[in-house]
């Protein structure tokens, strides 16, 4: 930190962490490691047999890919600095670093509501509207779509951040593991009431809308699925959707927790535990939950062995 004539302006950050016990952190250290490896190698995997196999062209795949590479770019951008703060003292971030963490993580978080909210409306074409199916979401919309997602998502996060300048003196130890932007607001000694007012409209816009939409589709969904008569068609629509529900329920469950409740002075440790399911197990799970148990990834993955086996 760097001395002023009345305020000492913050220049780095010290991240107090899950745990100050040293048996703790690395116990820590390997449970988040393993959870680490295994969300790269199953949303990158996915990645992958969505881009060399022709059987997985198709928009749910293609949507699918991009939620993997949303979850791989979110955890590459706060869990190896976890891990190497296992093994430090004194955890220290420069403010740079700190605030292209925070911006970085918005604008993936975001990305990851609307895309679930794109994923749910990809369902309901399939299933209530079929003949229409490849009509509607033909390749040139899902491209527009996904320019369109990504761009919402840079405007509702990073250009707000920029517009709005707060003032960090004083105070520089941030009660979190990462740097979580409600975390390091409690530092800001600049008045916060207009950057707490964009936290709460963009909340709104990107978890409220999106998980009501959601909530809407799959009612509308579950009515058309009732109308199936047969067993094996209401069993393959349940299935896809149920694992998308799985998947919206613990992103947006964790998230609405964290985002949308009343804000005490400090941070508090309970949400720190809630930080983590946000931060490092729900993109553990996508893969898994969603498409590691799906009869067409296997094919894929099968065909893929297979074809390397060959050569």
């Amino acid at each position: 930190m760097e001395g002023g004539d009345n305020a000492t302006t913050v220049t780095e950050f010290v991240l107090v962490g899950l745990s100050r016990q040293p048996h703790v952190r690395a116990a820590l250290f390997v449970l988040f490691l393993v959870m680490y490896a295994i969300t790269v190698a199953g949303n990158g995997l996915i990645v992958v047999l969505t881009v060399v196999d022709p059987h997985l062209h198709t928009p749910m795949y293609f949507f699918l890919s991009n939620l993997s590479f949303i979850d791989v770019c979110y955890v590459t951008t706060s869990v190896p600095q976890m891990l190497a703060h296992c093994f430090t003292e004194k955890a220290i971030i420069p403010l740079g670093n700190c605030f292209a963490q925070m911006n970085i993580s918005l604008f993936l978080g975001v990305a990851e509501c609307l895309l679930l909210a794109v994923m749910a409306y990809d369902r309901f074409v399939a299933i209530c509207s079929p003949l229409h199916y490849t009509l509607v979401m033909n390749r040139k919309v899902c491209i527009i779509v996904a320019v369109s997602l990504w761009l919402s998502s840079f405007l509702l996060t990073v250009v707000p951040f920029f517009i709005m300048p707060a003032r960090l003196c004083g105070h520089n130890v941030v009660n979190h593991f990462v740097c979580e932007v409600q975390a390091v607001l409690k530092l800001v000694c600049s008045d916060t009431h207009a950057s707490g007012l964009s936290m709460l409209v963009t909340s709104v816009f990107t978890l409220l809308f999106p998980f009501a939409f959601i909530l809407l589709t799959y009612g509308r969904i579950g009515m058309a699925v009732l109308r199936i008569r047969s067993a094996q068609g209401r069993g393959k629509a349940l299935s896809t959707c149920g694992s998308h529900l799985a998947v919206v329920g613990i992103f947006y469950g964790t998230a609405l927790a964290g985002y949308l409740k009343p804000q005490a002075k400090t941070f508090t440790d309970q949400e720190k535990i809630v930080a983590v399911f946000y931060v490092v197990v729900t993109p553990m799970l996508n893969p898994l939950i969603y498409s590691l148990r799906n009869r067409d990834v296997k094919g894929a993955l099968s065909r893929l062995i297979g074809w390397k086996a060959k050569e």
